[in-house]
C-alpha cells in the first residue's frame, strides 16, 4: 500500500473495474428479492450542484447496502428534459449568436436543444460517475426518449377518454419572459413591498364616487365591475348602481359578493375577470365578460386609451397613476406589503392571464393518493412532511398542463381544419375521424415537464408494456428527494402510479434538506456561495465528499457547508488507510484463517472489540433501515477511529511486534483482519472507493473463509450481528479501564510530563472484584500511559508527590517523583497563571463594555463570552495543579 491514500490514483480505476464486472447490473431473472430506486432525474440544463451530490449519495448508500444485503438492487438512472428551463438556456445561448427561436423556426430550434441535451446529459453522467454512484447505466432513460414519449401519449389519451383532461378558457399563471403558462406550484409567491392606491370611480346617475383600492392600477383598464360584501352596511344602498370607469369611460355595475373582505382597503374592490383568478370566479358568478388588456408579452393591449397601447405593464402603471392624479381621482396611496407570484425559472413577476389551456382534473386522482397517507401505506422520513402532503392533497386544484413553448412533449391533439373536429390519439392520425379530411393541424403547445416526470417510476421500466423489468422491480421501494417538490413530483407520481398501474410507485419517501453555506444562505451561483462538488472531489476525493455530507446531515435537516467541512471525510479516510497499512504491513506472506481463535485465547480487548463491532453492526443496520444515515456515519466513525484505531490496534501492537509466541501474533492478525474486513464492509456504502481499494490489498495478504471470498467488496455480504460475541459486561469493564487510562494520560498532560519519561501509577479500587479485573489489565495500562509499573492496591496510601484523579470512586495516582522538577513546574505554572489572568481580565473588560456589547455583531459577542469562560476553566485547572504541586 502507498504511504498516503491518493483518491486520484484510485477512483477512476476502481469505477472502471466496477463497470467491467457489470457490478451495477440488476437482472430481471434474478431469484433474489427485489429492491429498486429510480433516480430523481437531473435537468439537462447544466452541471450538478451540491444538492445533487447529497441526493445521489443518499441513494447510493441505500442501493449498495441492499445489494450487499442479498437483494437484487436496481438503481435506474436518467435525466429530465426540463422544458421551460432548458428552452431558456438554449435561447440565451442563441441570443449570444444574435439568433432566436422564431428566426430559426420550430424544427431547427428543437434540433439546437437536442444538441444541448446531448452535451449536458453526457456531462451530468460523468459527474455522477465521479461521485461513485452505482446506477445500472444499461437501463438509463430520458424523459423524451421514444419509450417515455409513448407512455406520455398513452396516459394523455387515457385521461382524456376518462373525462379527466379538458380544454377551456381560464385564468392561469403566465410568465411574460418565458411566454408560457405555469402551474400554481411553478409560480411561487414572494413577499414584496408595494403600494396600495385608492381610486375614485364616479357614479353614473348621482353625485359622488366609489373609492376602490388596488395594488395593480394597470389592470383597471379591464375592470368590468365593482364588488362589495352584501353584509357591508356602508354600501347596501349602492348595490345595483353603475359607475363610470375612469380613463376608459366604460359603465360598470356595483355587485354584491361574499368573497369581498370588508376590512381590506375601502371594502370595495374592482373586478377584473381577465387578469385576476379571484376576479375571474366573481365575474363568472355575475356574468361579466372578461376583457383582456395585457398581452402575452406583458404589454398593454385591447380597447384602451391609445397612449397605453404597447406600453410595458409596469410603465403603464406609473403613467396611469399620474393620469388619475391629474384628474383628481387618486384619493391616496400607501405602502403595502403583499405576496406576488414569480416564475420558478426566470423569477419574472407572473401575470394572471385569460387563455385557452389544457387541464387535468386532480380531485378524482387525489383520492387514492390522499388515502395512502391517511392510512400510512406510504411513510415519510421525517414524518412531519406527512401533514404537509395531506394538506396539499385535501386542497388540490386542477393542473394546467399546457405550455406555450417548443421543447417538450407536444400535446397529442389534432384539429381538423375543415370540420373543426378534435382528434386525440396516441399515434399521429392521417385523417379526421369525422369528415376523413387529411387537413389536420397538431396543437402547438407542449405538456408541462412534470407530465412526463409523474410517470417516471414505471415508464422508465417499459410501461405501458408489461415488461420483465416492471414485473420484477415495480413498485419501487424508496424515493429520495427534496421537500420543495412534494407536490410538483412526489404527489403526482403517487396519483399516476395508482391511476396507471393500480399500485403505489413507492412506499418510503425520504426527504432531505437544502444545502446552505455556513451563514445559512441557500447555495446558488447568483450569490457566489456555491461549492462545486467536482472541485471538492478533485481536491479531497469522492469518499471524503460523500462521508462529510452525510455525517453532518441529520434526517430532513438543512446542510450547512464550508469548504473545510470536507476535512472530516478526508481525515477519516487517511485514518482508516494508515491503520490498514500498518496491519497489512505486519503480514510478510499471505495468511489463511478459517475461523476466529478460540474464545479461551481472547484477551479483554479482543472480547471488547468483538462486542463493540457487533453493536456497531446492529446500530448501523438499524440507522440505515430508518434512513438515519448521519447516525450510521457517527457510529462507524466512532467505532473505526476511536475503538479500532486508537484502542484496539494500539493494544495489539505488542502482540504483533513480539516474536516469542507465533500463536499470539497469529491470533492478533486473525482478529485484526476479521474486524478490518467487517469495517470495510460496513463502511463500503458510504465510502465505496477507499473500501474497495483496501479490500484489494487485504485479499492479497489475507484469505478469511466466508469473509473475504468476494473479489470485489461491493459483491460481498453486508455484516450481520453475531450475538455470541456481544457482552454488556465486557464493554462496561473495558470502558472503566479506558476511563482510568484517559485519567492517567490527562494527569501526565496537565503536569507537563515529558513523553519520553516512564513512570509509576497507583490505583486504589473500592471493590475487590474491580481490583482483580484491573490487576489483569496492568500491561495495557502501562502500554497506553507509558508506565514502567502499575500497582493495584485497595489498602495503599496516597503517594507524597503525585498527580491524581478519581474515576467512578476509584482513586488514580501518577507518581511524579523523577518525572518532573517540582520547583521548575511551580515556576512554570505560576507564570502561565499570571499570563492567563491578564488575558482573562482584558476579555472581561471587553464583554462588560456596553459600547462593545451593543455595537458588535451578536455572534462576535457570544464568541468573546465563550472565550472568557474557557479562560476561567483553564485557570481553575492550573491553580488546582499549582496547589497540589506546592504541597510538601
Amino acid at each position: 500500500m502507498e504511504k498516503q491514500y491518493n483518491p486520484k490514483q484510485v477512483e477512476d480505476k476502481i469505477y472502471s473495474c466496477w463497470i467491467e464486472n457489470s457490478s451495477f447490473l440488476a437482472s430481471e431473472s434474478s431469484t433474489k428479492p427485489p429492491y429498486s430506486i429510480v433516480i430523481p432525474p437531473p435537468n439537462v440544463t447544466g452541471i450538478l450542484h451540491m444538492g445533487h451530490a447529497l441526493n445521489n449519495t443518499i441513494q447510493d448508500i441505500l442501493i449498495r447496502y441492499k445489494r450487499m444485503d442479498g437483494f437484487e438492487a436496481l438503481w435506474l438512472p436518467g435525466t429530465d428534459h426540463a422544458g421551460i428551463a432548458t428552452q431558456n438556456v438554449v435561447e440565451k445561448k442563441l441570443a449570444l449568436e444574435e439568433k432566436n427561436r422564431h428566426t430559426l423556426g420550430r424544427e431547427a430550434f428543437i434540433q439546437e436543444v437536442w444538441k444541448w441535451k446531448q452535451e449536458y446529459h453526457s456531462t451530468i453522467t460523468k459527474q455522477l460517475k465521479k461521485l461513485g454512484v452505482s446506477c445500472d447505466w444499461d437501463k438509463e432513460r430520458f424523459t423524451m426518449d421514444e419509450g417515455l414519449s409513448k407512455a406520455v401519449r398513452e396516459i394523455f389519451v387515457k385521461l382524456y377518454n376518462d373525462g379527466l383532461i379538458y380544454r377551456g378558457k381560464y385564468i392561469i399563471n403566465w410568465c411574460p419572459r418565458c411566454q408560457t403558462a405555469l402551474s400554481d406550484e411553478e409560480a411561487a409567491h414572494q413577499e414584496l413591498a408595494g403600494k396600495l392606491w385608492h381610486f375614485k370611480y364616479p357614479f353614473k346617475n348621482r353625485e359622488g364616487h366609489m373609492v376602490v383600492a388596488t395594488t395593480r392600477p394597470e389592470t383597471m383598464l379591464g375592470d368590468t365591475g365593482i364588488a362589495v360584501n352584501p353584509k357591508d352596511e356602508r354600501y347596501s344602498d349602492l348595490i345595483g348602481q353603475t359607475v363610470v370607469l375612469p380613463l376608459v369611460n366604460r359603465e360598470i355595475p356595483i355587485v354584491a359578493d361574499d368573497f369581498v373582505d370588508k376590512s381590506f382597503g375601502t371594502g370595495a374592490v374592482k373586478v377584473t375577470p381577465a387578469h385576476d383568478p379571484n376576479d375571474f370566479h366573481m365575474g363568472q358568478r355575475h356574468a361579466m365578460e372578461p376583457i383582456v388588456v395585457i398581452d402575452e408579452a406583458g404589454t398593454m393591449c385591447g380597447e384602451i386609451p391609445q397612449k397605453y397601447i404597447g406600453q410595458d405593464r409596469f410603465a403603464c402603471r406609473k403613467d396611469l397613476v399620474e393620469d388619475m392624479k391629474a384628474l383628481g381621482l387618486l384619493e391616496k396611496e400607501e405602502n403595502h406589503s403583499h405576496a406576488v407570484g414569480h416564475c420558478y425559472r426566470c423569477d419574472t413577476i407572473v401575470e394572471p392571464y385569460y387563455s385557452d389551456q389544457w387541464f387535468v382534473k386532480m380531485k378524482p386522482l387525489a383520492e387514492g393518493a390522499l388515502q395512502a397517507a391517511l392510512d400510512n401505506t406510504i411513510t415519510f422520513y421525517p414524518k412531519r412532511w406527512r401533514k404537509t402532503y395531506i394538506d396539499w392533497m385535501e386542497n388540490t386544484r386542477d393542473w394546467c398542463i399546457s405550455r406555450q413553448i417548443w421543447w417538450g412533449h407536444r400535446i397529442p391533439v389534432w384539429y381538423c381544419q375543415d370540420c373543426q373536429e378534435t382528434v386525440v390519439a396516441v399515434e399521429t392520425p392521417t385523417k379526421c375521424n369525422a369528415c376523413h379530411s387529411q387537413n389536420l393541424e397538431q396543437d402547438n403547445d407542449v405538456l408541462d415537464t412534470w407530465f412526463s416526470s409523474w410517470l417516471w417510476p414505471f415508464s422508465t421500466m417499459g410501461w405501458p408494456e408489461k415488461t420483465d423489468l416492471v414485473n420484477k422491480f415495480y413498485p419501487t421501494d424508496t424515493l429520495v428527494t427534496a421537500p420543495e417538490i412534494i407536490f410538483f413530483w412526489v404527489a403526482r407520481m403517487i396519483m399516476a402510479g395508482l391511476y396507471c398501474t393500480g399500485k403505489l410507485p413507492f412506499t418510503n419517501i425520504m426527504l432531505h434538506g437544502t444545502v446552505r453555506d455556513d451563514t445559512g444562505k441557500k447555495m446558488s451561483k447568483s450569490l457566489g456561495n456555491s461549492i462545486d462538488p467536482i472541485e471538492i472531489i478533485d481536491q479531497y476525493g469522492a469518499d471524503a465528499l460523500r462521508f462529510s455530507l452525510i455525517m453532518i446531515t441529520a434526517q430532513g435537516a438543512d446542510v450547512y457547508l464550508h469548504p473545510d467541512t470536507f476535512d472530516i471525510g478526508r481525515n477519516f479516510a487517511n485514518k482508516l488507510w494508515n491503520a490498514s497499512r500498518f496491519l497489512l504491513g505486519n503480514i510478510d506472506q499471505k495468511v489463511t484463517f478459517n475461523t476466529l481463535p478460540t474464545t479461551e485465547s481472547f484477551s479483554a480487548e479482543d472480547q471488547w472489540i468483538l462486542s463493540k463491532l457487533n453493536k456497531t453492526i446492529e446500530g448501523t443496520r438499524k440507522a440505515i433501515d430508518l434512513f438515519r444515515l448521519n447516525e450510521a456515519c457517527h457510529l462507524l466513525y466512532d467505532f473505526i477511529w476511536h475503538d479500532f484505531c486508537d484502542w484496539y490496534v494500539e493494544a495489539k501492537k505488542a502482540d504483533l511486534y513480539q516474536n516469542d509466541s507465533p500463536d499470539k501474533k497469529s491470533n492478533a492478525l486473525n482478529l485484526c483482519s476479521y474486524v478490518l474486513a467487517h469495517i470495510l464492509k460496513l463502511l463500503h456504502p458510504f465510502m465505496p472507493y477507499i473500501t474497495e481499494e483496501i479490500w484489494h490489498h487485504l485479499r492479497e495478504k489475507v484469505s478469511y473463509a466466508h469473509i473475504t471470498e468476494s473479489e470485489l467488496i461491493m459483491a460481498s455480504t453486508f455484516p450481520k450481528v453475531d450475538i455470541s460475541h456481544t457482552s454488556d459486561d465486557i464493554e462496561e469493564q473495558f470502558g472503566l479501564l479506558q476511563e482510568i487510562i484517559i485519567a492517567l494520560r490527562t494527569v501526565r498532560s496537565e503536569n507537563n510530563v515529558p513523553p519520553e519519561k516512564r513512570g509509576k501509577a497507583l490505583i486504589i479500587p473500592a471493590k475487590e472484584s474491580t481490583a482483580q479485573w484491573l490487576q489483569s489489565q496492568t500491561d495495557l495500562i502501562n502500554l497506553f500511559v507509558r508506565l514502567d509499573e502499575t500497582t493495584i492496591d485497595s489498602s495503599a496510601s496516597k503517594p507524597t508527590f503525585a498527580g491524581q484523579a478519581v474515576v467512578k470512586g476509584i482513586q488514580v495516582f501518577l507518581e511524579l517523583e523523577g518525572l518532573i522538577d517540582r520547583e521548575v513546574e511551580v515556576a512554570r505554572l505560576t507564570k502561565e497563571i499570571n499570563h492567563l489572568k491578564g488575558v482573562a481580565s482584558k476579555v472581561k473588560n471587553k464583554i462588560e463594555n456596553p459600547n462593545f456589547v451593543n455595537k458588535a455583531p451578536e455572534a462576535v459577542v457570544a464568541k468573546e463570552k465563550e472565550k472568557y469562560q474557557g479562560l476561567l476553566t483553564n485557570l481553575e485547572q492550573l491553580e488546582k495543579n499549582l496547589k497540589e504541586m506546592s504541597k510538601e
